[in-house]
């Protein structure tokens, strides 16, 4: 039996593969967040004394143990978006755009490492597994027929969903501990 792009599915690799790429990529950023923040943070508040000072405390403060509960809350929507995925064959809108999210995040990734001219948490795995995976993912999609068409707007509301669930989940993180800081 031949089948057409529109018969074909798509398997676990592909769904279950976005929260297994994510799961990488966070360790990366779990791993390295505080020691990069102490190095990083100093030279950035130099290079843009426009930025409020708020913003540098609040990054020179940042809990771990905030930022792991954070981490582990958006691993939550990731998982839930590949289940999505997993379900509908690769159709999930919801699963594509959180699977063109975690390309786009990748991107921003990289974009933060050029702006220290080094690391920086999520760097290191940027370009071998978030950019790579999403890639392939996406390919896998069209060559199944289930891709949905990417526009601008698209693109935009993936950055947006993303930098969204990423100010949400701390914020829940910062509540669930209390509002303590134990960094």
């Amino acid at each position: 039996m031949t089948h057409t792009p529109s018969d074909q599915q798509v398997g676990s690799t592909v769904t279950f593969g976005l929260l297994a790429a994510w799961a990488l990529h966070d360790a990366e950023e779990l791993a390295t967040v505080r020691r990069s923040l102490r190095r990083h943070v100093p030279v950035l508040r130099e290079r843009f004394p426009q930025v409020p000072e708020a913003v540098w405390r609040r990054l020179e403060s940042v809990d771990t143990r905030e930022f792991a509960v954070a981490v582990g809350l958006v691993g939550t929507l990731v998982a839930a978006a590949s289940a999505a995925g997993r379900a509908t064959g690769g159709r999930s809108a919801v699963y594509q755009t959180t699977l063109n999210a975690f390309g786009l995040h990748g991107l921003v990734h990289l974009a933060q490492a050029a702006a220290v001219r080094g690391h920086t948490p999520g760097s290191a795995t940027s370009p071998v597994v978030v950019v790579p995976f999403t890639l392939w993912a996406r390919a896998r999609l069209r060559r199944a027929g289930v891709l949905r068409p990417t526009r601008p707007r698209d693109l935009a509301l993936g950055l947006a969903l993303a930098g969204g669930a990423a100010l949400a989940s701390h914020a829940a993180a910062h509540r669930l501990l209390g509002g303590r800081s134990a960094t």
